[in-house]
Order: structure tokens, then C-alpha cells, then sequence
């Protein structure tokens, strides 16, 4: 496909962005990544800042008030309206099932996929009865299975507001995503967490574009700022969230990684108190979505009643 002239005559590309500091500075990296693809100036791209109501909204479990989608349907209505040209997301905020119109047409390279404890060396070293804050079920979770002494208290907002709420005492220490600190420059806050103590939740570290899918011209223009081997293991994942169909209420946890020719994914499911916990793995083909969502079938299938009822309805 080749590429249709730029820039367009009568304006810049509108990018559409949430508002928070992580967001933006992922939106520089998005702006970047394509004027040095394309050997644009600064000028080609403007910034248009969509507030969502995942933004506004703080004091709540985000499963309570509506789920994934607070973080996206704003951009997605801006989007086809024809307000903005393309959308910047964190790929794990994303849902599972996007509206028809609307097509994933790049992720850039994925960065750190774990996690960072702030506020203690490790979980192992929390104090006995620690408070840990966190919004994420996933992590809950995982914190309970190895600290069943713990307990968690909701923290929600951007990873300054996190940060904040810790040192205001309301909790002995929180998790962050490596990327997001990493991102905002902040690689030296939090002990870094192995993927094999708690892996991470899906699309966790990846960045993701998207456009409208009739939208030619945009899908070409993304399309080299793509890193093939992120695309295919966050797909893979997101297959694998797809095959549970959870909500923002169920633990989840996947990693896929390039191997060879094919891609490993390690998945787990956990009940909310960490007390059962069920894992599979397996190899795939790039691109094999039918086999990334069996994974997800067979962690249902071997799940207790309990567990699978989080998956059900």
C-alpha cells in the first residue's frame, strides 16, 4: 500500500489523547515515532486532549462504574465524529470487544511488562498485616496469594496521586506498572516485581493506535510505526481475554512472548483472596488467535465453581 501524501492541505493530523501525565507522554512518543517514520517536523501533529470519565471519576472501583470503556468511549466517540484522526491508548485499558468502526492499527515497541512495589523491598518484607493500596483486582489478588495476611485498600487516580496517597500514610505500600514510571521518568521508584511472582495483566507496558478501519490513509501512515513482535503477543493476550470474557472484577494475568518462530503466553486466573489460583501455558503460532483463546478455555475448565463464576455471565 503506498502512502498518501502529507501533510494534508488544510491541517495537521489531530492525535486524541487522555489527559494525564502518563498519557501525554505516551503521545509524544506516538507524535515522535511518526514524524521520524515519515520525516515530518513537529507541526504535522497536533495534541487534542479528550477527558474521560475514567479521569473524572476516582472514588470507585472501576468495574463499579462502567469498566474498561470509561477510559476509551470518549476518544472512541471523538474519534467517529471525525474530531480526531487517530487515538493513543495504554493497551491494557483497553476493552476487549471495540466498537465495529474502530481498528487497533499500531502498537509501538512494549516496554517493561512488570510491575514495582513501592514502599517495601519486597512482598515478603511487608510488615505482618500490611496495607497494600491498589484498584486492580489482578494484583489484589496476587498480593493476597503470597501475603494472605494483608490487606488492600482501593487506590485509584494517575501514579502521582498513587504516589501521593502512600506517603499520606493511607497505605504501608502500593504496585505500579514499570512502564508508566519508567515513562514519567521515575525508574528509580519501587522494587521491581519477576513476572514469575506476579505476572503481569494483559497488554500490560504496550501502547496502542488506533483509527477508523475504513480510514485508508491513516491505517497507512500508522502502519510503519508498528513493532510487529509487540502487535502479535498483545493480540494474543487479548485473545486469551476474550476466550474468559471477565470483567473488570476478575483476576487476570498473561504474558506472551516471541519464541522462535512462535509465541509463548502464560496465563492465570485468581480468585479476589488470592486463595485459588490456576495457570496454564502454551505455544502458538504468530497470529493464532483460536489457539491463544483456548488457553482461556482451559484455565475455565480446570477452575473450581467459584473461580469460573467470575467468568460466567
Amino acid at each position: 500500500m503506498s502512502i498518501p501524501p502529507f501533510p494534508p492541505p488544510d491541517r495537521p493530523l489531530r492525535m486524541g489523547t487522555r489527559g494525564s501525565a502518563l498519557a501525554l507522554a505516551q503521545a509524544r512518543m506516538t507524535a515522535a515515532a511518526l514524524c521520524v517514520a515519515h520525516g515530518w517536523g513537529e507541526q504535522a501533529i497536533r495534541t487534542v486532549i479528550v477527558q474521560t470519565s475514567g479521569d473524572r471519576i476516582q472514588d470507585r472501583p472501576l468495574a463499579d462504574i462502567g469498566g474498561k470503556a470509561l477510559w476509551t468511549k470518549e476518544l472512541d466517540r471523538a474519534l467517529m465524529a471525525g474530531e480526531i484522526d487517530f487515538a493513543v491508548h495504554s493497551m491494557k485499558d483497553v476493552e476487549t470487544n471495540r466498537p465495529e468502526p474502530i481498528v487497533i492499527a499500531a502498537m509501538l515497541p512494549r516496554a517493561d511488562v512488570r510491575d514495582r512495589l513501592v514502599g517495601a523491598g519486597s512482598l515478603d518484607a511487608l510488615p505482618a498485616g500490611a496495607v497494600v493500596g491498589t484498584s486492580s483486582p489482578r494484583r489484589s489478588a496476587q498480593v493476597l496469594r503470597a501475603r494472605p495476611d494483608a490487606s488492600i485498600v482501593l487506590f485509584r487516580g494517575n501514579v502521582a496521586t498513587r504516589l501521593a496517597k502512600l506517603a499520606g500514610g493511607e497505605a504501608q505500600a502500593t504496585l505500579l506498572a514499570a512502564a508508566g514510571l519508567d515513562r514519567l521518568g521515575q525508574s528509580d521508584v519501587g522494587v521491581t516485581i519477576p513476572v514469575e511472582t506476579m505476572l503481569p495483566a494483559p497488554a500490560q507496558g504496550a501502547v496502542g493506535i488506533e483509527t477508523l478501519a475504513d480510514n485508508a490513509a491513516m491505517c497507512a501512515l500508522l502502519g510503519p510505526i508498528s513493532h510487529s513482535d509487540t502487535f502479535d503477543c498483545v493480540m494474543a493476550e487479548r485473545a486469551v481475554l476474550r476466550a474468559l470474557g471477565g470483567t473488570c472484577h476478575s483476576p487476570i494475568a498473561a504474558l506472551a512472548m516471541i519464541d522462535g518462530g512462535d509465541i509463548h503466553i502464560r496465563a492465570e486466573i485468581l480468585l479476589a483472596d488470592g486463595s485459588e489460583c490456576v495457570s496454564e501455558q502454551v505455544r502458538v503460532a504468530r497470529g493464532d488467535a483460536q489457539a491463544a483463546m483456548a488457553l482461556g478455555h482451559a484455565l475455565l475448565d480446570r477452575a473450581s465453581p467459584a473461580l469460573r463464576a467470575l467468568f460466567e455471565g
